[in-house]
């Protein structure tokens, strides 16, 4: 072993030449006192065995480094960075540097290794390179050269322990060369220390490794940049500057670049200007760098394009339509906002996408699809399933993908191999005047065949002229001579003669396919022979039980509960006997998730829970003594002696008859809150449990958005809760409001304004003799209230006969208001105010109940202030609203309800107000 004593330790080293000799002098893991890195034979030890060891190259390493590729000024050996440095990074691997350094006032600063590694390289001395290994395996694409960023998998290969990886051929860079793009001098192999950007690519390169440079010019290339091919430049009739093409193909002037290179170029996600997708190679570039794109398919797409799918017009390319520069794909029903085709005489857009992958389909040049991937369906999906799932469907026969081998294209359309042959023509039965030819369905007409509206992507067969249109699926479906029912006693037989028809089973027109049962004399769509017998909707509590025609022994009218209107009841239609509730088949089944089917008619209902136990009843059989499991005591039918200025303490509104109390305690339910069952279905909640009745929690009502604390119903599953107002106002069937004469009917879809507020509605209750209209806020509003303003019970008034403009003001808030709005009146006081003033933000809090959610030691009562105005424990301003004071007199706490209250439970207010 070699002594020695130099490198400013006290004790002498001992040079170690193997690896067990270094094993045998360790006591651990140890490291190299300079470079940081785990130490290796050869390397220094010091005999008195006080931990310091240095790496042998470290050792020798020189207090000063001329380096090759920085020959302005040497690289001086420092035994940590600056006082100055906050931080100190290694310009050639980005790692931190924490121990000696070699630095340099060009703010460069390298790890030892990093210093030496790279200053090998450029004196071409592998053999020095005695802690790289040479290595030829396979690896992933993300494992980069540093010299050229091709992946390292792609050649032959150095890995150093430290993390480098270097090409074997890129050991072999020359140190100068000449470049067309830059005569003046030569470029030579360098760092970037000014980080200048390329000239090629005019990015900034931030990762390790170095550059080809010219120092007097500040000119710099990438490596990456150097090496590649020329590219075209390409004059755009539309744009002011010339586009690069990225291709792989050598053309004269500028340099190409691939995927790699154009992730480079782009300062973040780039979109193409015509289609608006991600951009990739090949692609346009502008020469420029300004930031305009093009997919070489865009840019070469036509401006008019004859499709075959739509003869009678060609589709021409334009920017996108409408005022608000978006519009919808009618194939793939997407929205759009770039260029797009457009047929202005039939109002049909496509992205450009859409337009070309069609026209190909149609023109069978399957080959120029470049974009999609033929799959097998056994082989496993982007989401790990063995099989695509149903919802999978072939937009030619939509049929599930799994079923045979499919196209899946990068922007998620969906063919089977088969169905790309289907013909462009077909003679079909139904249709013998012309034949049908695949087209979009410009029109949106129902099929003849199953009568459904297409409205999803795809295209159909039809006949322009005669306004005729199969789907795809229906027309290669050869028809059945005999169908068994499961909803009937009697087969049902084909109809092979074309004639127009109303469905005894749905109850709409059909003229095309039709199967009868002679011992009937009915007629129905071939789809509707598999109608469910018994269904369990959420649009009522009840079984529903399907009927070809329904008796009534009195000429009543029967409307539906879903739609509202008229039900044909000499046709189908799905029908409760317990309450008279029917609906039309299409109403009813529209959703699918709304309902499910009764499979075993022998299984006996399960009958509603009531929230009620009956003690007593009259002798017309109504309830007059009740156990209600929401409250300790017995409940009577009123009338009470105390009058009728309380509040219902399931939906807070005013009591009125009839209506059960408590004569132990001030607690009063409508007759029809009390009856309400303990699970309840709700057609207007999406999940699929049934909703619980609760009481005394505060919560936010997901229909109305008012906040309460009386009785709702809540969902098992998502924890929604519902209160029993809305519950009530949105049950099936007709509502009476004390403000109309006629009966009101809940539409989930009406652009119209309220009466009550003027607000524009796009769900409402809605008359049909008038066009009185009511959302539903407003529709749950007190018929009377009391405000401090006034001694007198306000009543809600909907219409203003004084004339005179200075009366029309609110007499709390002394703001205007609007005649033809809804308000409080006092007719006593004359005193006319706003809805809100009235209200105020919690209009159906319980007060006096307790709140217990929070971090007080005691149960909190929840309180509204009129008169006297403590201050708020919580913010110190004066409680002048809704509060919650300590239950316990001797306890003075007092605080906000905004100041305590979970932030859920008062935020709507904060954009909301009448």
């Amino acid at each position: 072993m070699e002594e020695s004593n130099n490198y400013g330790h006290q004790h002498p080293l001992l040079l170690i030449l193997n690896q067990d000799q270094l094993i045998h002098n360790q006591s651990g893991v140890t490291h190299c006192s300079r470079c940081g890195e785990e130490v290796s034979a050869p390397c220094f030890c010091c005999v008195e065995r006080c931990g310091f060891y240095l790496h042998k190259a470290c050792a020798d390493a020189p207090l000063e480094l001329n380096h090759p590729f920085h020959p302005h000024h040497p690289l001086v050996l420092l035994q940590e960075p600056p006082s100055s440095y906050s931080g100190c990074v290694c310009d050639f691997c980005d790692e931190p540097c924490t121990n000696f350094i070699y630095h340099c006032s060009c703010a460069l600063d390298f790890h030892i290794k990093c210093a030496l590694l790279i200053f090998n390289i450029a004196e071409n001395n592998l053999k020095e390179l005695e802690h790289v290994a040479l290595q030829d395996e396979e690896l992933a694409d993300e494992n980069k050269c540093f010299g050229c960023w091709e992946p390292l998998a792609k050649y032959t290969h150095f890995s150093p322990d430290c993390g480098f990886n270097l090409h074997d051929k890129c050991a072999e860079l020359p140190f100068k060369l000449n470049l067309e793009c830059h005569r003046e001098h030569p470029l030579v192999l360098q760092f970037n220390s000014e980080r200048l950007s390329c000239k090629i690519c005019c990015l900034v390169r931030t990762r390790r490794g170095f550059v080809y440079g010219c120092s007097p010019c500040e000119f710099v290339v990438h490596i990456e940049c150097v090496s590649q091919s020329p590219l075209q430049v390409i004059k755009s009739t539309n744009h002011e500057h010339p586009f690069t093409l990225f291709n792989g193909h050598q053309h004269p002037l500028f340099l190409m670049l691939n995927q790699e290179q154009l992730m480079d170029n782009q300062r973040g996600v780039t979109d193409c200007w015509r289609c608006g997708e991600k951009v990739s190679a090949p692609c346009f570039c502008c020469a420029e760098h300004c930031g305009f794109y093009l997919h070489k398919v865009c840019a070469e797409a036509p401006l008019e394009l004859n499709h075959p799918f739509h003869l009678n017009h060609p589709l021409l390319m334009q920017n996108a339509p409408y005022s608000s520069g978006m519009y919808i794909c009618n194939f793939c029903n997407k929205s759009g906002h770039k260029s797009v085709y457009r047929c202005s005489s039939c109002e049909l857009d496509f992205h450009i996408k859409c337009a070309l992958f069609t026209f190909n389909i149609a023109e069978n040049n399957l080959k120029e699809l470049e974009h999609v991937v033929l799959q097998h369906p056994l082989i496993p999906t982007e989401n790990g399933d063995e099989k695509l799932k149903d919802v999978s469907k072939c937009f030619g026969c939509r049929e599930s993908l799994a079923n045979y081998t499919h196209f899946s294209p990068c922007r998620g359309f969906n063919l089977h191999e088969k169905c790309t042959e289907i013909p462009f023509k077909l003679n079909h039965v139904w249709h013998r005047k012309h034949p049908l030819v695949l087209q979009f369905n410009s029109e949106r007409l129902s099929c003849k065949i199953c009568c459904q509206v297409t409205m999803r992507r795809g295209f159909v067969y039809g006949c322009s002229p005669c306004k005729f249109v199969v789907h795809i699926e229906c027309a290669s479906q050869s028809p059945l001579q005999v169908i068994n029912s499961t909803n009937h006693e009697h087969p049902f037989t084909l109809l092979l003669r074309q004639v127009p028809f109303t469905c005894d089973g749905c109850g709409t027109e059909g003229n095309h396919v039709a199967y009868t049962c002679g011992t009937c004399n009915i007629i129905i769509h071939k789809n509707c022979i598999s109608l469910p017998r018994i269904i369990k909707s959420k649009w009522h509590d009840h079984r529903l039980l399907h009927t070809y025609f329904h008796h009534i022994e009195d000429f009543r009218v029967l409307n539906c509960l879903r739609c509202h209107d008229e039900v044909n009841t000499e046709h189908g239609s799905y029908y409760c006997s317990k309450c008279n509730g029917i609906f039309h088949v299409k109403c009813v089944m529209k959703d699918k998730d709304s309902y499910e089917i009764v499979e075993n008619e022998d299984e006996i209902e399960m009958p509603i829970e009531s929230s009620i136990i009956v003690i007593e009843s009259n002798d017309a059989g109504e309830a007059t003594k009740i156990k209600h499991f929401k409250h300790m005591h017995n409940l009577m039918l009123g009338p009470f002696v105390g009058g009728y200025e309380n509040s219902c303490d399931g939906c807070m509104l005013p009591i009125s008859d009839p209506f059960y109390y408590c004569s132990e305690c001030a607690f009063f339910l409508h007759k029809a809150c009390a009856e309400l069952p303990k699970m309840k279905n709700v057609w207007h909640h999406d999940c699929k449990e049934p909703l619980a009745l609760i009481s005394d929690e505060a919560f936010q009502c997901q229909r109305c958005w008012y906040i309460s604390n009386a009785f709702a119903y809540e969902c098992c599953g998502c924890e929604e809760k519902i209160c029993l107002r809305c519950v009530i106002a949105l049950t099936p069937g007709a509502r009476t409001c004390l403000k109309h004469e006629h009966p009101l009917f809940y539409y989930t879809k009406h652009n119209g304004k309220c009466n009550a507020c003027g607000r524009t509605t796009q769900a409402a209750f809605c008359c049909k003799d008038c066009n009185f209209v009511l959302h539903l806020r407003c529709f749950s509003l007190p018929i009377t209230a009391r405000h401090k303003c006034d001694e007198h019970l306000l009543s809600l008034t909907d219409h203003d006969d004084n004339s005179y403009s200075e009366h029309h003001h609110c007499d709390i808030c002394e703001e205007s208001r609007d005649p033809n709005h809804w308000f409080y009146n006092c007719s006593i006081c004359d005193t006319s105010t706003h809805v809100y003033c009235v209200l105020g933000q919690y209009p159906f809090l319980k007060l006096r109940s307790l709140y217990e959610e929070n971090d007080h030691p005691h149960p909190l009562t929840i309180v509204k202030k009129k008169y006297y105005y403590p201050y708020c424990d919580k913010c110190g301003k004066p409680c002048v609203d809704v509060a919650l004071e300590c239950s316990k007199s001797e306890c003075k706490y007092i605080v906000h309800w905004n100041c305590v209250v979970p932030f859920h439970l008062w935020r709507f207010w904060a954009w909301y107000k009448w």
